[in-house]
């Protein structure tokens, strides 16, 4: 066996093979680190893929609920220029119903303006206006404003008698209360 320097080839090869150990046990350490760190990276992305789903199912939100309120808010625009129309409307309509009352004869003339009466009528409803029905109802101060109060003996107390001025309702809101008379 030869020797060079004072080492020997099985010295050789035992630091040979304590290198290879170390350089394995170092490239263990290596892959185990490397490992952490690509693991702590995919945590990373994660974590970041996470916040950016929320914010986007967040901003989905917002923005279905912006679109819901537009929506509503131009429904109410609309409402409230039919409410403003149709209250400036109705005395004409009354108007129209007081003529048809008045009439002494039922001529051609009476039934063109029955006619117009009924068509006017007809639109204002296509548009959601309703008639207040309260002859012989029970009295309902959100629909109803009591303008005269008759002592009877024949019917219960707080049944509309009589109604002075017809009340209309728009979209199932008041928009003028029927003037009535009730029974005490």
């Amino acid at each position: 066996m030869e020797k060079k320097e004072g080492i020997s080839k099985e010295d050789l090869m035992e630091e040979v093979l304590d290198k290879k150990e170390l350089n394995q046990e170092e490239q263990e350490i290596k892959d185990e680190e490397l490992d952490e760190a690509l693991e702590s990276q995919l945590e990373e992305k994660d974590k970041r893929i996470e916040e950016l789903t929320d914010s986007l199912l967040r901003l989905q939100a917002d923005f279905t609920n912006y679109k819901n309120r537009i929506k509503k808010e131009r429904e109410n625009i609309y409402s409230y220029a039919i409410e403003d129309l149709i209250n400036q409307l109705l005395p004409i309509l009354d108007n129209f119903e007081r003529a048809l009352d008045s009439a002494e004869e039922e001529d051609g003339f009476y039934q063109g303006v029955k006619m117009i009466y009924e068509q006017f009528l007809e639109v204002l409803k296509n548009n959601g206006l309703c008639e207040i029905e309260c002859k012989g109802e029970v009295f309902d101060p959100n629909l109803h404003h009591a303008v005269f109060v008759e002592e009877t003996k024949d019917k219960e107390e707080g049944i509309i008698l009589e109604v002075l001025q017809k009340g209309y309702t728009l979209n199932d809101k008041v928009i003028r209360p029927s003037m009535v008379k009730v029974s005490k």
